[in-house]
Formats: structure tokens, sequence, C-alpha cells
């Protein structure tokens, strides 16, 4: 189990922009409105009795180039705006920042390159594309993407819009969590935690950001892949972890090799868990959330029903403490979970083939 952490502020990172307050997803709220969509917060009878909690759904699924991203994206473009910058764009992705950078840089007016790992979605591409930008894929891998991007945005004069480590998408991605909290308690219902599959970074640190000022009660959760652990293992060791080599998962919206610095230095002090789950748990949550909540879901926004699923998020009476399994982090009986499910960016015959039926079902 992983210790709870204090909830103190966590420090620049130093030489590196301030990290973002409070106050920054708050005009990155004021800054997307209009922008951006208001995501439902839906509940599922049948999920809550599988899992034994009440789950709050925020289906990320529903916004704008159909998934998260663009919040950071938006906020990020406008703020540069605001500051004068007007160059093109640039973004390294492997899908739905590349959408949601593409269809900012459309609505903005701006041009946007955008670099794409070869093996990347093909429905993400197309997208991508169908938005207006240039995808760059030939010879770009997991590993040497950021590079290609860096390399391409110096070349060309572009600003690169990075997909986590820029203190204005954290903010942007905070305003999730901040709709979130505010929607909860019109219901009646603020949840005991938040739960949000991890990749580079920025989505965790803008939720840590805003529950630790609005909701300091509210646990934050973040869910890896058990390939792509570098994030879990960083929290352990107190210190960033990179993986050796691109992780094999379905879950395509997290197979960075290490999270973000600045979104580390929240993280490290800000976020209480993070757990893994196995590529199974990730078929059984999909089976789940599109058979029985009626909700398209992408393998990497299927992430924290996966962790109840599994039990890597372990649901008892007693509050955090042991026994729960190795690995795991317990949440008392009847707790109110709210899930971020991330996107809903998935080709429909690769989920009739990911979604695996569950046999407690």
């Amino acid at each position: 189990m992983a210790p709870l952490s204090s909830p103190a502020t966590a420090g620049p990172v130093p030489g590196g922009p301030p990290l973002p307050t409070l106050a920054d997803v708050e005009a990155a709220r004021a800054r997307i409105a209009g922008r951006v969509h208001r995501t439902p917060l839906l509940t599922a009878r049948s999920l809550d009795e599988r899992v034994g909690a009440h789950l709050l759904l925020k289906a990320e699924g529903f916004q704008r180039g159909g998934a998260f991203k663009a919040r950071g994206a938006f906020n990020a473009v406008l703020a540069g705006l605001e500051r004068g910058d007007r160059r093109s764009l640039a973004a390294v992705s492997s899908g739905n920042h590349a959408q949601a950078v593409a269809l900012a840089a459309r609505d903005l007016g701006l041009a946007a390159t955008v670099v794409m790992p070869q093996d990347a979605s093909p429905l993400k591409v197309a997208a991508t594309r169908a938005y207006g930008a240039e995808v760059v894929t030939e010879g770009v891998d997991g590993r040497n993407r950021e590079e290609v991007a860096h390399g391409l945005a110096q070349a060309r004069g572009l600003r690169l819009v990075h997909p986590y480590d820029d203190a204005d998408v954290i903010a942007g991605q905070g305003t999730c969590a901040l709709e979130l909290l505010a929607q909860s308690r019109r219901m009646g219902t603020p949840p005991d935690a938040v739960v949000v599959p991890v990749g580079g970074g920025g989505l965790i640190a803008g939720t840590a950001t805003v529950c630790r000022a609005v909701s300091p009660g509210t646990l934050v959760i973040g869910v890896e892949p058990a390939s792509a652990d570098d994030a879990a293992r960083s929290l352990a060791a107190g210190h960033r972890v990179s993986l050796a080599a691109p992780p094999a998962t379905v879950a395509d919206g997290v197979r960075t090799l290490q999270v973000g610095e600045q979104p580390w230095a929240v993280i490290r002090d800000q976020v209480d868990a993070i757990v893994t789950v196995d590529e199974a748990a990730i078929g059984l949550a999909l089976w789940w959330l599109w058979t029985r909540a009626k909700l398209v879901v992408e393998p990497t926004g299927a992430l924290p029903l996966a962790a109840l699923i599994a039990g890597r998020l372990a649901i008892g009476d007693e509050r955090l403490g042991p026994p729960c399994p190795a690995g795991a982090f317990r949440l008392p009986r009847h707790a109110t979970v709210a899930l971020v499910l991330t996107g809903g960016n998935v080709d429909a015959r690769d989920l009739a083939r990911l979604a695996v039926a569950d046999p407690e079902s």
C-alpha cells in the first residue's frame, strides 16, 4: 500500500516555471469557457453493485475532440495568445493531445504540426488530420517522439504545446476536477476519492492541485497499466523513474516513459497513491462501461474502473489500513468514488475485441 502523503504544497521545479495554483485553474476555466464542453457526471447502479462503492463517472468522452485533452490544449494556446505568441503550433502525442491541439489551432486560426508514433491509432491520426493539422509519423516511435517534435519546433520556429510538462496545460486539465467537485456537491455526493489514469501526469497534477485547495479530504489516486508503472515506481522511490522501453499496453494514452518534471513536483507531495492493473482488468472495465453504463470509453479511460474491479482499490470496513492486497489501496465501504473516464476515442471494431466479459456479471 502506498503511504499517504502530506498535503503540503508542492515546490516548484528548480529553474522551471512556477507550478499552477487553484487561481490558475480558475483562470483557465474562465479562459476556455465556450471553447470546451461541460461534461456530464453520471451514475450507474450496476457498476456500484459490482464494486461495492458509489461511483461518479466523469464522462470526458463527451468532450470536444473526444477526450479531456481539449481543456489543457485550449488553455495553453489561448494563454500564449494573451502573451502575444502567435506562432504556429507543434505537438507530440499518441493521439488525444494531437487532436486537441489540432482542434484548438483550427478554432483559433493557427497552423499545427503534430508528431505521432508510427503505431498510433489510425482513428486518432485520421481525426488529427481532419482538424487540419500536419501529422508527422515517419520514423517516429515512443522513444524518439519528443526529440523529433522538439527538432521540428526549433527548425520551423513553432511553439511546442507539450501534452503534460506545461503549467498552462496542467491548469487546463485541472478544470475537469473543478467541474467534477462542483457537480458532485450539487448532487449531494462529494467524493471520498477521485481516481484518474496516469500517463505523463498532467491530469493527476491538475486534479491534485484542485482537490488539495477545494476539497482537502478527498483522496487523489492514479492508475497505470502494470507494464507502464513509471509513476507508481516513482512515488515509491521518491524520485522520477523512467521505463526502459515504451510499454506494451492497450491503453495507448499512457505509453509514456516517465512522468513530466512539472507534474512530478505535484505528484510527489499531493497524490495519495498510484496503483496498477493488468490488461485483463482493463478489458473487464471496458465490458462493464460498454454493456452496463452504455458508455464508449477507450482503454486508457477505463483504467480507474479497472482498479476497482481488480481490487487494486480495495473497498472494505477499515479506512486506509491493512489488510489489503500487496500494491492495493483501501477505501472505506460505501465510499463515493469519482472516476475520470478520460476519453472515448476507440474504434468500435477494436472495442468489440478489447472488451472482455466479466465472469462475475
